[in-house]
């Protein structure tokens, strides 16, 4: 009849039997080891929790920025405000390369640009540069690609006031923005930008259409009034 062997025993060869907790000599580190890894991905969680509340707001404030333009409000504040945050967002993310190419830091920052880009195309002022906004090549490609979406709007606005020059120029404006953005055409996984670029296609040629049946229709009540004056 077998016993259960007790602690300090010895077995039959005279030697006491091994620890099971006792650890190879090769994995002695091994705690250490997952002690960082876990340390290092709490830290990451935490800064990963401040860089989502730093985003939201970066896109609220772009989208005010955005609304107010079309408002004809004076938006310095409000996009100094969202520059700022931005600054912040990037230096959180400075040693974290993967979450500063995380979905909702790309978006946040995609709104900053298509708010910026739009802003500078209405004061007739100079592009920013994804490194004057702080953005990453292929978030100002995407804002860039919305900011199509915006101008439609300030061209149709145009129309319905009749004035057909200023429209012209806004739909001006979105072709040479389609026109450098079909130079990309790189696998989604670097850019994806394909699905914008179809939509901007057709915006523009909507709009063209519009613009089209809009100076016809000058131009015909143009002749009428002509005729009026001769008859």
């Amino acid at each position: 009849m077998w016993k259960l062997q007790e602690v300090g025993d010895t077995g039959e060869d005279g030697k006491k039997p091994k620890n099971p907790n006792t650890l190879h000599p090769s994995m002695e580190n091994l705690n250490e080891i997952i002690d960082q890894i876990e340390q290092n991905l709490d830290d990451k969680d935490a800064i990963r929790e401040v860089a989502l509340k730093s985003c939201r707001a970066i896109t609220r404030l772009s989208t005010a920025v955005t609304q107010g333009v079309h408002r004809k409000e004076n938006v310095d504040d409000i996009f100094n405000d969202a520059r700022e945050e931005t600054s912040r967002l990037r230096s959180l993310t400075q040693d974290h390369p993967d979450l500063l190419h995380s979905g909702f830091v790309q978006n946040a920052l995609q709104e900053l640009c298509e708010a910026a880009i739009l802003l500078a195309v209405i004061k007739d002022n100079e592009l920013p540069t994804p490194k004057d906004l702080g953005a990453t090549d292929t978030s100002y490609l995407l804002g860039m690609a919305d900011t199509i979406g915006e101008l439609r709007r300030f061209t149709l606005e145009c129309l319905r006031a009749e004035d057909v020059e200023k429209a012209s120029s806004y739909l001006e404006k979105m072709e040479k923005f389609y026109e450098v953005m079909i130079r990309f055409n790189y696998p989604n996984a670097l850019v994806s930008i394909r699905r914008k670029q179809d939509i901007a296609r057709s915006l523009i040629e909507k709009t063209r259409g519009e613009l089209t049946v809009a100076v016809r229709g000058r131009a015909l009540e143009e002749k009428i009034d002509k005729l009026q004056k001769k008859i």
